[in-house]
């Protein structure tokens, strides 16, 4: 079903369980895939398995610290930022709706 071949370090999401993950190893002799959910799990796939899945390739999440232990401040963002920039967005959608 999938005609997207496993590339290591992109990202993916599986359509029927709407999961994202990235491509984390790939061994050739084997014949398998493993993978990375957002979340940290890991999970390793026959190859033959991925291409009967139905898996888009999606760009990585703008927040792709997920699986790890890291603080924002460690990203070299600033979190105060962020919420401005929400708040601007919600005045966007505001105006948008009147």
């Amino acid at each position: 079903m999938s005609d997207a071949d496993p590339i290591i370090g992109n990202w993916y999401r599986n359509q029927e369980t709407g999961n994202d993950f990235e491509v984390v190893a790939l061994d050739e002799d084997a014949q398998t895939v493993e993978i990375q959910y957002f979340d940290g799990e890991l999970e390793e796939l026959e190859l033959e398995i991925w291409y009967d899945l139905p898996i888009d390739p999606i760009e990585a999440p703008e927040d792709w610290s997920g699986p790890f232990d890291v603080e924002p401040d460690d990203l070299g963002y600033d979190t105060e930022d962020a919420a401005d920039d929400l708040s601007d967005e919600d005045d966007l959608l505001a105006d948008r709706d009147d």
